[in-house]
């Protein structure tokens, strides 16, 4: 790997790590948040979903922006605007303050997400631009294992606000890095920026978003929740309609002509889903009904992580040489199987050993096989020029599918927490996978080259 890659790599990892880790230090440092600032669970909800609304209703603008202006530049102004909005929440005064101070972070997680990604497409090929894209996906994976400790040691030795405060240093060496990234000549882009496209995407995500976090909370009969609906359905349609006649619309249409671009979408729609879905699952049955403590069922996903660390890069690079369709193929059965096996020994103790971890080991090696090839897969089949909103649309859709499948699972579990529920909802995730992987086998080609690379 030339010492150009590697640079890029390194601030790819690093700008991604900073945003994956604040979505997941929060977390534990809501209850002493809500206790200094107020506001009860209402306060707690909203720290949380506004930094994740913004964030979903931005990142295809911030897709497209950075392949119109250059992927250094948008992550350049997106870690800025991290840093700034960090600070403002460190020093909150009121719950209002760190509310808005979050949702305006989401902003700046949007600019970054896609960015750095986009940046390891542009500057990798061939097969080490799948080990990349694998090295990439394990590093970032650590942020969950990360975030829940350094927040949780934190909150308890010093204060929540440090939580906010410790981006300040690995985002000035990230920016510092990338003051130090040759750049790349750009063909000149005739392309104007969709403010259209923009306006309308943000009311269809930010409406729909909404109403799927916030439904929990209201219900699904809420006139809130149906008016956000309502609003980002008719914003969605609205969007289509004008994408078609525009001459420079923010998602290009020829991107889903390409064949492993739409069907790694349709696979990561099923198999996002599944993810979120069969974590959440867990860490809510061990606590309420096989009583674990939050920490020993925050625990009992450590193997998942660890395994895609190590496993990863490898099916990356793996995926690079061979082409990604049997990856993409048997990584979201393995990780089916998993999941069938903790669906069908867990008893209501659900001892760790015995009943959870064979089935999340086999589950984390089945991500290990999928990941990395599924985001090169998708990323490498359109043109470089492109790479910035394919991985916004990517980025999109595995959120959504998420919160749709979190949503939509009291339909299969009901109202309470219980064994049978259980069981039934993680024989859902089961067949999300199963058919993430038909998809896979079914939609994605090997050796295919993007559309006209300057497009």
């Amino acid at each position: 790997m030339k010492k150009t890659e590697k640079l890029v790599l390194i601030i790819s990892i690093a700008a991604s790590f900073i945003a994956f880790l604040d979505g997941s230090v929060v977390n534990v440092a809501l209850p002493a948040i809500s206790g200094e600032l107020g506001g009860g669970l209402t306060t707690q909800q909203w720290v949380n979903d506004a930094y994740l609304i913004t964030l979903g209703a931005l990142i295809l603008a911030a897709g497209s922006f950075s392949d119109l202006f250059g992927r250094r530049r948008v992550l350049k102004y997106g870690l800025y605007g991290f840093l700034i909005t960090s600070l403002l929440c460190a020093v909150a005064p009121t719950a209002e303050f760190l509310i808005v101070a979050r949702a305006l972070q989401g902003v700046a997680g949007a600019l970054v997400t896609p960015s750095s990604l986009a940046l390891i497409m542009s500057r990798f090929s061939g097969a080490q631009k799948s080990k990349a894209v694998g090295v990439w996906t394990a590093w970032t994976g650590m942020a969950f294992i990360v975030g829940p400790l350094v927040g949780g040691f934190l909150v308890d030795v010093l204060s929540w606000r440090y939580i906010f405060a410790i981006n300040i240093l690995p985002i000035a060496i990230t920016v510092f890095l990338l003051a130090k990234l040759p750049g790349v000549s750009r063909e000149k882009r005739q392309d104007h920026v969709d403010w259209m496209g923009i306006v309308l995407a943000v009311a269809a995500l930010s409406g729909i978003v909404f109403a799927l976090i916030e439904q929990g909370n209201y219900g699904w009969n809420h006139w809130l929740i149906i008016s956000s609906l309502a609003v980002g359905i008719i914003s969605l349609t609205a969007f289509l309609l004008h994408e078609k006649r525009t001459a420079s619309p923010l998602v290009p249409s020829f991107l889903f002509k390409e064949r492993n671009f739409s069907a790694g979408n349709i696979a990561t729609f099923f198999i996002y889903a599944a993810l979120p879905l069969q974590s959440f699952l867990i860490v809510i049955f061990l606590q309420q009904v096989a009583k674990y403590s939050a920490f020993e069922a925050g625990v009992a996903f450590l193997p998942v992580t660890l395994v895609m660390f190590f496993l990863s890069s490898r099916f990356g690079g793996l995926a690079g040489r061979f082409g990604p369709r049997w990856f993409m193929t048997l990584g979201p059965l393995i990780g089916a199987i998993g999941v069938l096996l903790i669906a069908m020994t867990t008893s209501s103790a659900a001892p760790y050993w015995t009943q959870i971890f064979p089935g999340v080991m086999i589950f984390g090696l089945g991500l290990s096989v999928t990941v990395a090839p599924l985001t090169a897969a998708v990323l490498s089949s359109v043109p470089e020029s492109r790479s910035g909103i394919a991985s916004a649309i990517n980025n999109t859709i595995s959120r959504i599918a998420g919160l749709i499948a979190i949503a939509a699972i009291g339909l299969v579990m009901g109202t309470a927490v219980t064994l049978e529920g259980f069981k039934s909802a993680m024989l859902v995730c089961v067949a999300l996978l199963v058919v993430g992987g038909f998809v896979s086998m079914v939609g994605i080609r090997n050796n295919t080259s993007p559309l006209n690379s300057r497009r």
